[in-house]
């Protein structure tokens, strides 16, 4: 990676600004023929997806973007805007099943008023976003939808914080190569735009804490890691990281305080509102216990090597996989604190990756979305060491394919031998080589970046 930008012509910046430019009006175009709402509604649409792109400029112009390569990223910025909004229509099982039916129990129950009834398997915090879009004359399914695409810039910032910390400077292409690179990551787009997901949000907050930790800022870096765990559990892969971090004398027992007192605040305003605490406290509890009926939903694991309809000791197998998972977290600890004097950024990013890829990979009942911080993570990863490339490609190779599985209904790359069916066991096999490729980075000794 150059360590300044390469001089771009003037006839470039100007061709891919164009180019830009029409992307953006066509996405405009597209959000007129939207099939929901009416002009009013499409108006809405059209003015928030500009903003965003506003916002992606704004952001990148922060991060010292020369002009005429500012005008030259508004080119996969309209390609990452109209990509989006071609996918603001479609409606998932998910959405009708359950994010359609949370958006008008809360229209039909006095909107903020209704957070103190059981609606639900989502922790408050996406709550109040249900609630407030009650509000909102714009149909359910978009709100949700643009909800999670503000995350998606706010996510690319993420990867552009979190890869300046690393460099440690605030220039040169890399940050900002991060930034589009994530906007247009196939399963980003898909994750929210098409299926109506909001894993952008606990996925950029984990970023914007990774990023915080070389910068020196380690409370606000705990604070963010605890409004992403309220967010959502699967914020729970990369806890121990920080724990990592303690025992390395990174960040000191004081400063992990912050988690619970910043979680509180999340839940603060649920409380005032009339929801009992013990609501709030036993969802994480009960969506663990809600998925049983498999070892593995549609999610690249280790169980995945198990043949299709093969008869197994499914209590048994669950608890081998978390006490792997576990096994593997308590690694990474003792491997922190024997590298407590030389632990550097490059460790900290090769045990995030360890712990992102791993933990999903060894827990049961996981889904496909469960990869979504192994995604960004390597991604970042790969354009701090070159090296790291293959890491992010077989991860993003396997999750995409996970996602096609359900959003097609369709196993993506089934294998079949000797008479059994393996249905995910190439992506399982992408997974696990990230994971080996992963733990040779963590523990052979030697410079980690080229």
């Amino acid at each position: 990676m150059p360590d300044s930008f390469p001089p771009l012509s003037r006839t470039v910046s100007v061709l891919c600004t164009a180019v830009g430019c029409a992307l953006l009006a066509g996405a405009c175009a597209c959000a007129f023929l939207l099939r929901l709402g009416g002009l009013a509604q499409h108006v809405s649409v059209a003015v928030l997806l500009l903003l965003y792109a506003a916002l992606a400029l704004f952001l990148l112009g922060r991060a010292k973007l020369p002009a005429s390569w500012l005008g030259a990223a508004l080119l996969p910025i309209g390609l990452a805007i109209v990509l989006r909004v071609l996918c603001l229509d479609h409606v998932t099982y998910d959405y009708r099943d359950f994010l359609s039916q949370w958006a008008a129990f809360f229209r039909d129950n006095g909107g903020f008023a209704a957070i103190k009834q059981p609606i639900g398997d989502y922790n408050v915090p996406y709550l109040y976003f249900m609630a407030a879009i009650s509000y909102l004359p714009v149909p359910d399914l978009y709100a949700i939808k643009l909800f999670s695409i503000l995350f998606d810039v706010i996510l690319a910032w993420g990867g552009l914080r979190l890869t300046q910390a690393l460099t440690g400077r605030r220039d040169g292409p890399a940050g900002p190569l991060v930034f589009l690179a994530l906007f247009l990551l196939p399963t980003v787009v898909l994750n929210g735009s098409f299926w109506g997901q909001c894993d952008s949000l606990y996925g950029a907050l984990v970023l914007h804490a990774l990023a915080c930790v070389p910068d020196g800022r380690p409370k606000t870096s705990v604070a963010l890691l605890a409004v992403a765990f309220s967010f959502k559990l699967q914020t729970i892969f990369l806890i121990p990281l920080w724990g990592a971090l303690w025992l390395a004398g990174r960040v000191k027992f004081t400063h992990l305080l912050v988690f619970p007192a910043a979680y509180g605040a999340t839940i603060l305003p649920a409380l005032l509102l009339g929801k009992p605490l013990g609501d709030i406290l036993s969802v994480y509890f009960n969506q663990a216990g809600q998925y049983t009926t498999a070892l593995a939903f549609n999610a690249p694991s280790v169980f995945a090597f198990l043949p299709y309809g093969m008869e197994v000791d499914q209590a048994f197998w669950s608890r081998a996989g978390i006490l792997t998972a576990f096994v593997l977290c308590l690694f990474v600890l003792a491997w922190a604190r024997r590298r407590r004097d030389t632990l550097d950024r490059d460790d900290m990013m090769a045990a995030a990756a360890v712990l992102a890829l791993g933990v999903p990979f060894f827990l049961p009942y996981m889904h496909e979305r469960y990869f979504f911080l192994a995604d960004v993570i390597t991604l970042v990863w790969a354009f701090r060491d070159k090296r790291r490339i293959p890491i992010a490609a077989l991860t993003e190779l396997s999750s995409l394919s996970s996602y096609c599985v359900y959003l097609r209904l369709r196993y993506t790359l089934p294998l079949h031998f000797a008479g059994h069916i393996w249905t995910m066991a190439l992506e399982a096999m992408f997974i696990l080589a990230a994971l080996v490729l992963s733990l040779r980075v963590l523990i052979k000794p030697g410079k980690k970046h080229a």
